[in-house]
């Protein structure tokens, strides 16, 4: 009897490792996820830090068709992918849309005004975030990209471009913070 606990124990223990195979400030992603029957591979894990304070505001996680360590091959990828930002602290609808607003102009600037009505839908969908809560963003190819607020999802925003300028905003020239890119290209999660 006790070898069968502890055999369950054990099995119990590997299965649960194998559900939640990355973790980062606490919060925990698998491996692999699928996305229209493709299987995605977690290309890496990043925080968001806020203010001069450093805030940790979101743990991102970045799921891929094909894994890189090379932020333009990503951003210019045509394949399926998966942006999952976990919040580790409430933030209001205001300030996602002034994030995303700055990513995009940081880092799309010269798109911009063929941008700009996708830019208006996406901030138009979001609402407030509270801790623990996720985003997703699931760009699928041909279609666009679907935005899903903690399970609901509001809609897709179409466009290769958008979907390019989108993940630009964390891997490309002027992410968020830096520590945030390197993990999402697979650095280690600081």
């Amino acid at each position: 009897m006790r070898r069968t606990a502890v055999l369950t124990s054990l099995l119990l223990t590997l299965a649960t490792g194998a559900a939640h195979a990355a973790e980062c400030k606490g919060v925990n992603f698998p491996d692999h996820v699928q996305l229209d029957g493709t299987e995605l591979t977690l290309n890496g894990l990043g925080i968001r830090k806020a203010t001069f304070l450093k805030v940790n505001v979101y743990v991102a996680a970045l799921y891929v068709s094909r894994a890189s360590h090379d932020p333009k091959v990503l951003v210019e990828s045509n394949g399926p992918d998966e942006l999952i930002l976990h919040f580790v602290h409430s933030v209001s609808a205001d300030d996602l849309r002034k994030g995303w607003s700055e990513g995009f102009v940081q880092n799309s600037k010269d798109q911009l005004p063929v941008l700009k009505e996708r830019i208006a839908t996406l901030n138009g969908r979001m609402s407030d975030v509270k801790t623990g809560q996720r985003l997703s963003f699931r760009h699928r190819p041909g279609v666009g990209i679907e935005v899903d607020v903690n399970g609901a999802v509001k809609g897709t925003i179409p466009g290769a471009d958008f979907a390019r300028a989108f993940i630009s905003i964390w891997l490309g020239s002027v992410p968020p913070n830096p520590e945030l890119k390197s993990g999402l290209l697979g650095g280690a999660c600081e």
